[in-house]
């Protein structure tokens, strides 16, 4: 069956699909702006197999464009609103799209960085009558097709795009609506972007489960969308480790009561053990999902069941439904207890490659199974636990640091909202540690206070070398912290302690 089906085959035409801050958009309103752009697509002469790109926030347009986008057998491809042109440029340059769908708002910045030969397609589409398209659906071949090219979250001037099947999406949304029980009462605030597979992925599952998205657009102010999941009446909540940092540290998010919120949703990262207590104290009536996963791999690779949040605090879990998880060494075995390897993962989800670049592919893709780029240990029953990216550890004093371990010990520092370590050139050291840290607002502590934490609570050598005080930590499109930028201030700043 076409995903397109799939996503909507189990909705009620009458319930609300999509809320936002003015009003809602039923599962049949849904379909009929779906049906308008499948329309528009066969009518703009839009082949099978061809890219179109979706840019804009996340909206009734955004939903309709990418579910049309797979219903004519396209390949939806969503790019990232926070892009400049160059960057956007770049990313045509290696996607080829022959039609983008973009808000009013992103045509009026970023229009001439796709080219005159693109055709352009705006919301105005959902405001004007002209041909409605949506077949019957069909079974049968057509689950190993491309669905969708989801960009990769690097600050590379070389994007990669993953090639995400209609196989890789349904495998990977049965897993996830099966361990977290959606059912047409869920109701998730959404402050992720639908660019980001995280944010694809509450789309996939609402839609598919018969659900509702509430759409919170803006986190700058992260009352705004404490408001919205009280006045939507949202039973779910979805973040990454920076969302939860802001939240619990940074608003009234642990003063607010939400009692009908069920189920918290935690990805894109490891969140600190000390903030994952603090998520659980502060909503003791939700069930709290850690959980790990990759743009490879279409989304998610693992949960920690609920029940066991406390007994297996830190970790990612095991395997969802249809994934398996493995830790190997360098030689490909097994690692035993206590042993520290990379994560390898096998699953009707993952991505068959990078578009365009069989290197690449190879190289990260072997076998069946998908080589992560992320070390981790597992314990004697089985649960795994992430150490960090292989890229993202620190050669001090001999020693192999986990940058993830040093930040866990300075976030046990109240009054730090978000802490990231990086590793600069020492010559006694080998690199040294250093460590930007955002406070919460109106704090007074001292970065010396700070630093003093790490001596008592710390080994000699993962003690930073440099603390740095920062606003807030820079983040790329999905989240994420970008560290290279940290690294290149971090080589050029004084004001340290």
């Amino acid at each position: 069956m076409n995903t397109a089906d799939y996503l909507l085959e189990r909705a009620d035409e009458r319930r609300p699909a999509i809320l936002t801050q003015k009003g809602s958009h039923s599962f049949g309103q849904l379909k009929a702006a779906c049906a308008r752009l499948a329309g528009e697509f066969t009518a703009a002469g839009v082949l099978p197999g061809q890219r179109i790109g979706i840019l804009g926030e996340n909206s009734l347009f955004w939903v309709a464009s990418y579910l049309a986008a797979l219903k004519v057998n396209a390949v939806a491809v969503p790019l990232p609103t926070v892009a400049t042109a160059e960057d956007l440029a770049r990313r045509q340059q290696l996607v080829r799209c022959s039609a983008v769908c973009l808000d009013r708002r992103h045509r009026i910045k970023l229009d001439g960085a796709l080219g005159e030969d693109v055709r352009r397609i705006t919301e105005k589409v959902l405001e004007t009558p002209g041909p409605a398209r949506w077949d019957a659906p069909e079974t049968g071949s057509g689950l190993d097709q491309d669905a969708a090219l989801m960009l990769t979250s690097g600050t590379t001037a070389q994007p990669r795009a993953v090639r995400i099947t209609h196989r890789n999406i349904q495998a990977n949304t049965d897993s996830i609506v099966q361990y977290l029980a959606l059912d047409n009462s869920d109701r998730i605030l959404v402050v992720l972007p639908f660019f980001y597979c995280f944010g694809t992925s509450l789309l996939h599952t609402h839609l598919r489960a018969g659900g509702s998205l509430a759409l919170c657009n803006t986190f700058v102010f992260p009352e705004t969308a404490l408001q919205m999941l009280e006045r939507r009446q949202c039973t779910g909540i979805a973040g990454v480790p920076s969302t939860y940092q802001t939240l619990l540290r940074n608003s009234t998010f642990k003063r607010r009561r939400f009692p009908g919120l069920r189920k918290v949703q935690q990805a894109g990262g490891r969140l600190q053990p000390v903030l994952i207590r603090e998520l659980a104290d502060a909503a003791p009536q939700a069930r709290v999902f850690v959980m790990y996963g990759q743009t490879e791999a279409t989304a998610r690779l693992s949960y920690l069941p609920p029940e066991m949040l406390e007994k297996k605090l830190g970790s990612i879990g095991k395997g969802i439904p249809g994934v398996q998880l493995r830790v190997v060494d360098d030689s490909g075995r097994d690692v035993r207890p206590g042993e520290s390897g990379e994560i390898v993962a096998a699953g009707g989800n993952i991505a068959p490659g990078y578009w365009g670049d069989p290197e690449a592919s190879a190289a990260r893709f072997s076998g069946g199974e998908l080589r992560t780029g992320d070390i981790a240990t597992v314990d004697e029953d089985g649960y795994i636990y992430l150490l960090g990216r292989k890229s993202d550890f620190i050669k001090t004093l001999g020693h192999r640091v986990s940058s993830e371990e040093v930040e866990a010990k300075v976030l046990e520092v109240p009054d730090v909202v978000a802490a990231a370590a990086v590793g600069l050139p020492d010559p006694l050291r080998g690199e040294a540690i250093v460590v930007f840290v955002a406070l919460r607002k109106g704090s007074r502590i001292t970065m010396e206070s700070v630093l003093d934490h790490c001596r008592r609570s710390m080994a000699r050598h993962l003690v930073p070398t440099r603390l740095i005080e920062i606003d807030s930590l820079p983040v790329n499109s999905h989240g994420k912290v970008v560290k290279s930028v940290l690294r290149e201030r971090a080589g050029s700043h004084g004001d340290a302690v």
